[in-house]
């Protein structure tokens, strides 16, 4: 077998990878990508150091397998063909879960690699979010679990298949348990949403590397919960944090429409005074900018959203996307 290093610039990377060792780019978010074209009979995908969990679906001329960076290794487990060959790899877990090293593949003796062609999309969309957005539990049974993330795919989330069905170059920052005010993680939205990691590192992201046309922003929901399990109140400064939280980002991306999401699961849908704090913070931004706008999901469910309900959010989205005056441009 012979190794291709990532730092030889056949690879297509595409994310918000932490590139500071451009020979170890740093697999860090969900929904993160890395494609290269292969020829050979053989394939092993070389990860390096990596914390946590870190899953992925790796993906050969559209069959796909999970692999887990913290194995090292993994070897495609068919049989390829001989020619060339298309290889695709999504981070399906979340940032907070792990994160995890490239290193490159390993393809047959005297086989090439070649940069793939790159994708011809129709508009970069990103997704900033929690647990909701990130896809946490959405191949689970019944009951939510958190040990294996391997049943965590973001691959399948309404904000991925939302930008599939656009034909979007998609990013996600999202953090499952994070909310504007409080939540389950000690991380809020403001200081968390530009960084290169969700925690424990201060490196920030270059947010003019990639610009978006649209931004979908989905918070709330853990600033209802949490504060129920303490025997708290709902913030009094919710609205006022979330204006806040949406000045910084049009103030990165001045151009980008930035559309207000609110939904998913039904405990912050059921919540008078997250909806009245939420409904005070769109009226406000709405007023002051023609390029803000909302929309609030029909579907909701008691648990984590599942694959099915994700399709039917990404449906939801998607269609209402399309129905924009703003949006027709992207068609």
């Amino acid at each position: 077998m012979n190794l291709i290093p990532v730092s030889d610039a056949r690879f297509l990377l595409e994310g918000r990878f932490d590139r500071g060792d451009p020979a170890q780019p740093v697999f860090i978010w969900a929904g993160d990508r890395i494609g290269v074209d292969f020829e050979g009979g053989a394939l092993a995908v070389v990860f390096g150091a990596a914390t946590g969990q870190s899953f992925f679906n790796v993906t050969v001329d559209g069959v796909t397998e999970i692999a887990s960076g913290a194995d090292g290794r993994f070897v495609w487990p068919r049989p390829i063909a001989p020619g060339r060959h298309q290889l695709r790899i999504v981070k399906r877990s979340e940032a907070d879960a792990g994160h995890v090293v490239f290193r490159g593949i390993e393809v047959a003796a005297g086989a090439q690699a070649w940069a793939p062609k790159p994708p011809a999309y129709r508009l970069r969309l990103l997704f900033l979010g929690d647990s909701i957005t990130v896809g946490a539990n959405n191949e689970d049974g019944e009951a939510d679990q958190w040990e294996d993330r391997r049943t965590h795919n973001h691959a399948l989330s309404y904000g991925y298949l939302t930008s599939q069905a656009l034909g979007a170059d998609h990013r996600a920052t999202a953090v499952s348990g994070m909310g504007i005010c409080e939540g389950f993680v000690p991380m809020r939205v403001a200081e968390t949403w530009d960084k290169i990691y969700p925690r424990d590192r201060p490196e920030r992201a270059d947010l003019a590397a990639w610009m978006p046309d649209v931004v979908c922003v989905n918070f709330g929901e853990n600033d209802s919960a949490f504060p129920k399990t303490e025997g708290r109140p709902f913030a009094k400064d919710f609205a006022a944090r979330y204006v806040s939280f949406i000045q910084s980002v049009r103030a990165a991306w001045p151009q980008a429409q930035i559309v207000l999401l609110r939904g998913g699961m039904s405990g912050g849908a059921n919540d008078p005074d997250l909806r009245g704090a939420w409904e005070t913070a769109v009226k406000e931004l709405e007023a002051g900018d023609r390029r803000i706008g909302h929309f609030v999901f029909q579907h909701w469910t008691g648990h984590h959203p599942r694959v099915a309900d994700h399709r039917v959010m990404a449906a939801e989205l998607t269609d209402w996307l399309k129905q924009q005056p703003w949006f027709l441009g992207h068609h």
